[in-house]
């Protein structure tokens, strides 16, 4: 079973593509639009999808990714529910499906009871920014090893180099590659800096590939990220086009990304 599971997510690294990740907020708009949206994703090209299990503190989530948290968590989205949702979701999605969400629910649910979970419905890995690499590494990486999960890591420019090789040495996936200090949805675009960093990584030629996220929003920036990265993640650009134009309207998005293709 974890064999099985774990190659969902590097299967896809292998494939000779640049690869496009969504994020969305479980339960949003609406409370029963999880498994629509992901079903939708899969069928217009998304390659790999980021479920958000909302949080009442996203202290790495910009506004448009903390109003939707807000918007789900009042419409009764929680770890419990999501699962019930994603229970049959192997039966019409194939494409890697990675939770991301913070320690506290997981930690309240059970860390060994949240992985059993996600290893029943088909999750592939999960992405908890405030969980500690130390931590992880000391505690719980082989309680998501047993259950077949990819614990995807995050590095920012501020990481130092010893820091992302140790980051490297633990991971078995790809490095969430931050590209910049802000919370999402801030910034659009690429500078000078965030270049420099990106040529940085990708010249100590790590074991894992890596995808960008933070500052994805349209095909330039998607095409700017994937010059230095394996693949692009976009959140906050993708939020606000469901909130403005409804879920149906997901074609219209993923097609103005991937125009080059």
């Amino acid at each position: 079973m974890k064999n099985l599971i774990m190659n969902r997510i590097n299967q896809k690294l292998k494939e000779d593509k640049k690869l496009l990740s969504i994020y969305f907020t479980a339960g949003y708009p609406d409370i029963n639009d999880t498994t629509t949206v992901i079903q939708n994703l899969e069928k217009n090209g998304v390659d790999m999808i980021e479920i958000g299990l909302p949080f009442s503190d996203p202290l790495a989530d910009g506004p448009t990714i903390q109003a939707s948290s807000t918007k789900a968590l009042h419409n009764g989205m929680t770890s419990e529910l999501l699962f019930e949702q994603l229970k049959d979701i192997r039966k019409s999605v194939s494409i890697p499906l990675i939770i991301m969400g913070y320690f506290n629910p997981m930690f309240q649910f059970g860390v060994e009871a949240f992985c059993n979970r996600c290893q029943e419905v088909g999750i592939d890995g999960l992405i908890i920014p405030d969980l500690p690499v130390d931590v992880y590494n000391d505690q719980y990486k082989d309680i998501f090893e047993k259950y077949g999960l990819i614990n995807v890591l995050l590095i920012t420019p501020q990481t130092s180099d010893d820091r992302i090789r140790f980051i490297d040495s633990v991971s078995d996936g790809f490095i969430y590659m931050v590209s910049s200090a802000s919370v999402t949805g801030s910034s659009s675009g690429f500078g000078n800096e965030q270049t420099d960093y990106f040529e940085r990584i990708a010249s100590m030629n790590l074991k894992n590939p890596q995808i960008i996220g933070f500052g994805i929003s349209d095909n330039e920036t998607f095409t700017q990220a994937t010059k230095y990265a394996k693949g692009a993640i976009i959140g906050s650009a993708f939020i606000k086009h469901i909130t403005n134009y409804s879920i149906s309207s997901i074609s219209n998005f993923t097609d103005k990304i991937k125009q080059s293709d």
